[in-house]
């Protein structure tokens, strides 16, 4: 048994208590606190460069960590920019920051660049920051530390009550934070979620050392600041929800003719595409294949308030795809890089099949040993990738291989490669048992 797993089993896991911000002792478990304002109140948003420069100044002067967090206007506008930024740091207070009317922040980026950001579920902000020039060199992630120490919850409200005994603010979470002026209740929440972020990043450090899976954190959080940004996604047609009724090529040209020109229409209009037509319309129009605005207006989601215009502009979408020849239309599915879907494993190698089944109950055992998620232990699709073409032989070193080739980290590996080599060793006993002599 390791470290991890003998704190992890012999220790319970703290959940409450904290100390709180300003007075230097300890909290008693007990009722959770509100926290209504900031500490020094709402600052003013910034929107110039002059008072940009400032902020730089006043951050790159300030001491520890940095907190960070970022706000988009999803389901209401085009793509995930960021509409608010909002910063803290001992000596340099918060900031609140429009990246509207200051849309480079690569100073203020390359003035913190050494310093470690503490973000709270950080892969959700980094792709925002990153289009704004603030791009971390190293970074804690509050929402990921709390996976690995084990907490049921990791939302951020749910950790700051957990852990420090305090209650945030909540329901401005989903608004349009593309509007201006922004309010200043929606601007008060705001500032309040980077509060005590830095406070919920020491009382996390001490509680991952405690378990003896700080380095296992440190780890994973270098992976996620070292990361390139994501390659365009191939095809994202075809993420229409819904897809898995449209079955014929046809009708698979029409989603993809109908998204491409939502998504013009979105873009040009810088709204989300969900306002423009939803997936539901378009997965009804690829099944029915209507032949005039007539029959497309009485379908599912083209109701009474789309007007004729827009009707016009959806069925030509459609004739264009009903137009298309047969060598253009799209094939159903995906090109399959890596193995195929584990339902249909046990048609296509029974063997390979039941060598997923044993490691995934061993990953599920050593799981619950460490008390973190099982996909956190390792991902599934490198589980799928090992056990689909697992090495020859399937030992230690052959599997540890593997398994960093698949991108594991060090500390994934040391833990999940024993057991791996195990449930691997175990199956190719099995069958090698069920051969004839």
């Amino acid at each position: 048994m390791t470290d991890a797993q003998e704190t992890a089993a012999d220790m319970p896991l703290r959940t409450t208590g904290g100390t709180p911000p300003d007075d230097g002792g300890s909290s008693a478990v007990g009722t959770p606190v509100p926290l209504l304002e900031p500490r020094e109140g709402i600052p003013p948003v910034i929107a110039d460069e002059a008072a940009l420069a400032e902020a730089v100044a006043a951050f790159a002067a300030g001491t520890g960590p940095l907190a960070v967090d970022a706000e988009r206007a999803s389901g209401y506008r085009y793509g995930q920019r960021a509409y608010l930024v909002q910063l803290r740091r001992e000596g340099a207070g918060t900031a609140l920051i429009d990246p509207v009317a200051c849309p480079d922040l690569s100073a203020l980026g390359e003035a913190l660049s050494g310093v470690e950001w503490v973000l709270h579920a950080a892969t959700q902000d980094l792709p925002c920051l990153r289009d704004i020039g603030m791009v971390p060199s190293r970074l804690f992630d509050t929402e990921l530390a709390g996976r690995l120490a084990g907490f049921p919850r990791v939302g951020l409200g749910a950790m700051v009550e957990g852990v420090l005994g305090f209650v945030l603010e909540k329901g401005h979470s989903a608004v349009d934070w593309s509007t201006r002026p922004l309010p200043e209740p929606w601007l008060r929440y705001a500032a309040l979620d980077v509060e005590l972020l830095v406070d919920l990043r020491d009382a996390l450090e001490k509680e991952l050392d405690r378990q003896g899976k700080l380095d296992w954190a440190l780890q994973e959080f270098a992976a996620i600041a070292a990361a390139s940004p994501p390659e365009p996604r191939k095809d994202p047609w075809r993420r229409t929800s819904g897809m898995h009724k449209v079955r014929r090529r046809r009708q698979l040209a029409v989603v993809r003719e109908l998204w491409q020109t939502r998504d013009r229409i979105a873009q040009r209009r810088d709204v989300s595409p969900g306002k423009v037509l939803s997936d539901t319309a378009i997965v009804e129009a690829a099944l029915a294949l209507p032949s005039t605005v007539h029959a497309l207006a009485a379908l599912n989601g083209f109701g009474h308030r789309t007007g004729r215009r827009q009707l016009e502009q959806w069925q030509a979408a459609v004739d264009r795809a009903k137009a298309l020849p047969d060598s253009a239309l799209p094939q159903p599915g995906q090109p399959v890089t890596g193995p195929p879907p584990p339902r249909a494993w046990a048609d296509k190698d029974p063997v390979a099949a039941a060598r997923l089944s044993a490691a995934r109950a061993a990953v599920t055992a050593l799981a619950e040993e460490l008390v973190l998620p099982q996909e956190n232990l390792i991902a599934p699709d490198t589980v799928r990738r090992l056990c689909w073409e697992p090495p020859k032989p399937a030992d230690t070193d052959s599997v540890t291989a593997a398994l960093a080739g698949y991108g594991a980290r060090p500390w994934q590996i040391e833990q999940v490669a024993p057991a791996l080599v195990t449930a691997l060793s175990a199956t190719a006993k099995a069958k090698a048992d069920q051969e004839p002599s």
